[in-house]
């Protein structure tokens, strides 16, 4: 959970936001505009950049699971509004609408939402044949309304295509919507799924989320990294001043610096097998998104086996497991485990021993329930970043004069997918909705927080994402170093109008081609 939710997600995000202010170059200079400084650091951070201003929503839907059928009356909570939970979300690819039963209607008088029609035994899995199903899902909604039920293999599936709607099933009846669906990656990745992200909803699932919150995700834990983050930031724009006016892999180069964040961070330093465990979490956030025609069918047992996938994702969760394992054996071995207090020198895996040896819980941790939180927190936290990140870079240099300004009922097992994606572009809501118009956001009341359903970058309600302040750290201040440090050039006279912003899918929408860039130095003499 901690090195999934720390560097794919946080990576995946700042190569967006760079891509971005690319295309709009207006956006970067507005960005670059306030540079009275003379460095940036991380108190600078609220000043300089706003998340919303970005709006990169790189995490494109949510999966979820009715356990029951659903009927819109009130449901008394325990929790309410912005619960600070973790939420799953996927680039829409054929394997993210993924499925638990056979669906068999026993009701014939059961009112479901308009589709499109299906195909005996597969469904409406022939309607989402492309690169990029959550636009094409958009289409189908359209034509069909904001709430679509699909059927995908064996399983009967509800996209959610508005804010209004969204509204409903991620606040409103959240508690109806808590639980998550079966994935085989899953199971065998995360630990038969006991990290945050795919825990069943129930008792286990509330306390690990809450013991993480507190302990791991907080506000406070957050800036106790504060010279982790501004020095790895620090060593990368280095790197890239080493490395002036010649064209440089700046995908790469996020993805690397929100990876050593995290590491640092959840570890401690970055170990022998960084390369190879960064290799392994690359190959999982891949196959993880692909499609798998095992979890279509579930019923089908031996489809797990001949598809391949699960010899694969066993073969690397050995491998991880035994980084994490000998990770956990040398973090054991420290003195605050014997004393059982609190240190600020301590990092995310030094806390959760602490816990298991010290915790009071229902639920003890065990070794491999802390293996399972310290994959999620790394891929969701890297990944996404670095995505952002990319993308407003990239938007900005496309988009000059920005650049120069910033420098209904549901059966049970029912999966509902909240398009996010959609959602965030939907005109009813937004003017101009597939502009990258930063300005939007200075004199508007929505924000990130998963109190405007029209804008859910980070969800909504019982499973909202608990590391918002975490990944807000892990994008603001590498993406402000490097607009404060470098104006950003395009390779081969390559003009803003002509870069490439093609998707891919993946466990975020990250860009199908990687930003390559030339920087050239503002104010080398000053990094730090």
């Amino acid at each position: 959970d901690i090195i999934s939710g720390g560097s794919e997600t946080s990576s995946t995000a700042i190569e967006w936001a760079m891509s971005e202010m690319l295309k709009a170059p207006h956006a970067m200079e507005r960005a670059q505009a306030e540079k009275a400084a003379s460095n940036v650091k991380s108190t600078d951070m609220r000043y300089l950049l706003r998340p919303q201003s970005l709006s990169m929503d790189g995490l494109s839907t949510e999966i979820l699971e009715v356990p029951s059928p659903l009927r819109m009356r009130y449901e008394s909570r325990e929790h309410a509004g912005e619960d600070n939970l973790l939420l799953v979300k996927f680039n829409l690819a054929l394997g993210s609408v993924q499925l638990v039963k056979r669906f068999k209607a026993k009701n014939p008088t059961l009112r479901l939402p308009p589709g499109p029609w299906q195909l005996p035994l597969i469904g409406n899995m022939h309607n989402l044949v492309g690169s990029l199903p959550h636009h094409i899902l958009r289409d189908l909604a359209k034509k069909y309304g904001p709430l679509m039920y699909l059927r995908l293999g064996e399983v009967p599936t509800v996209v959610v295509s508005s804010p209004e709607i969204a509204k409903e099933v991620m606040k409103t009846h959240d508690l109806i919507f808590a639980q998550r669906p079966y994935f085989l990656a899953a199971r065998i990745l995360s630990y038969d799924s006991t990290n945050i992200v795919f825990a069943p909803y129930g008792e286990y699932w509330r306390q690990l989320r809450k013991n993480c919150i507190m302990e791991l995700l907080s506000a406070k834990r957050v800036k106790t990294i504060r010279a982790i983050r501004e020095e790895e930031v620090s060593n990368v724009i280095q790197e890239i001043l080493a490395k002036e006016r010649t064209t440089i892999n700046l995908s790469k180069k996020i993805f690397s610096l929100t990876y050593g964040i995290t590491a640092r961070a959840a570890f401690g330093e970055k170990g022998k097998d960084q390369e190879l465990f960064l290799s392994l979490m690359e190959e999982i956030i891949e196959l993880g998104s692909g499609f798998n025609i095992a979890d279509m069918y579930p019923s089908v047992k031996w489809l797990e086996v001949i598809s391949g996938l699960q010899p694969r994702f066993e073969k690397i969760h050995k491998k991880v497991d035994k980084i994490l394992v000998h990770m956990l054996n040398e973090h054991t071995k420290r003195t605050i485990m014997a004393t059982g207090k609190g240190d600020a020198n301590e990092d995310l895996v030094d806390v959760l021993l602490r816990y298991q040896k010290h915790g009071d819980t229902d639920f003890p941790l065990t070794d491999s329930n802390i293996k399972a939180v310290i994959l999620d927190i790394f891929i969701a936290g890297s990944e996404t970043s670095s995505t952002a990140m990319g993308w407003a870079m990239l938007e900005m240099l496309k988009n000059p004069s920005l650049m120069e300004r910033a420098q209904v009922e549901i059966p049970v097992k029912t999966k509902v997918i909240v398009n996010a994606w959609a959602i965030s572009r939907d005109p009813r809501h937004w003017h101009d909705a597939e502009r990258f118009y930063p300005e939007r956001f200075l004199d508007s009341s929505v924000d990130y927080k998963g109190t405007n359903f029209e804008y859910i970058p980070f969800g909504a309600g019982r499973r909202i994402c608990p590391g918002i302040a975490f990944a807000l750290a892990n994008i603001e201040l590498p993406l402000a170093q490097l607009l404060y440090h470098f104006e950003w050039k395009l390779p081969n006279g390559l003009k803003h109008e002509g870069l490439d912003m093609t998707e891919a899918f993946g466990s975020t929408a990250g860009r199908k081609h990687e930003l390559c860039l030339i920087p050239v130095a503002y104010h080398s003499s000053h990094v730090g």
